[in-house]
């Protein structure tokens, strides 16, 4: 699935709010630009990502049959 039909994916399950799902779309677009940026551009947007996976921590503890 490329980051264009993972995105029509989202649009189309009211999906857009999912912060993993946001995280996977991002990580799908880079990954695609991945042979036109510079090695320390991605490298920089990966732990960026990065960052903001880790920062999800466990907020669906409790609520996992509303949010999956």
């Amino acid at each position: 699935m490329d980051s264009k039909e993972l995105a029509q994916y989202m649009e189309s399950t009211n999906s857009i709010a999912k912060p993993w799902l946001l995280v996977q779309l991002r990580l799908k677009k880079l990954q695609e630009n991945r042979d036109i940026i510079p090695e320390d551009v991605y490298a920089r947007e990966l732990a960026d990502i990065h960052e903001d996976l880790m920062n999800l921590g466990e907020w669906w503890r409790g609520i996992e049959d509303e949010v999956f």
